[in-house]
């Protein structure tokens, strides 16, 4: 094609591909039990939020809250900023499961996500993942969740 023909010239466009592991169960689901899974690179919660929110933001509105078991984040803070704006971090909250995360949008409401440790293995990851999203059948905790994948992995024959 081109513009001396009259029709508008193409323009590319990159495609990146996010970088966040993530499964959500479908829009209109149940909202008991968790909502999804989050499986971060890292246990850098600023570096790993930014991520989270460029896929979330989008999809639930701007994350403004979350609230995180300080067992398994090394450092946080009381805010931060991610995408140019601050969210609030409730990392006091010691009876939050500490393989979940909450994250809260002013248009979505509130959100619970199975967190999978970053040290995880990818068919581990991916099992968790698709349990955590799923629609049907039981809902576990996180904890619990992350149970039954360990006691699944320690009774797997060699």
């Amino acid at each position: 094609m081109s513009a001396a023909s009259g029709n508008a010239p193409l323009w590319t466009v990159p495609f990146r591909v996010p970088n966040t592991r993530l499964a959500l169960k479908p829009m209109g689901t149940s909202r008991r039990g968790l909502d999804g899974a989050w499986w971060p690179r890292s246990r850098d919660l600023p570096s790993e939020l930014s991520a989270l929110a460029e896929v979330l933001d989008p999809l639930w509105g701007r994350i403004t809250r979350i609230a995180v078991n300080p067992r398994y984040w090394p450092s946080l803070s009381r805010g931060m900023h991610v995408n140019g704006l601050v969210v609030k971090i409730d990392w006091s909250v010691r009876e939050l499961d500490p393989h979940k995360i909450t994250v809260v949008s002013y248009t979505a409401g509130r959100w619970d996500l199975l967190v999978i440790p970053p040290e995880t293995g990818a068919p581990a990851a991916a099992r968790l993942m698709a349990t955590a999203s799923r629609s049907t059948g039981p809902r576990l905790t996180a904890t619990a969740l992350m149970a039954a994948e360990q006691a699944l992995h320690d009774s797997a024959p060699g």
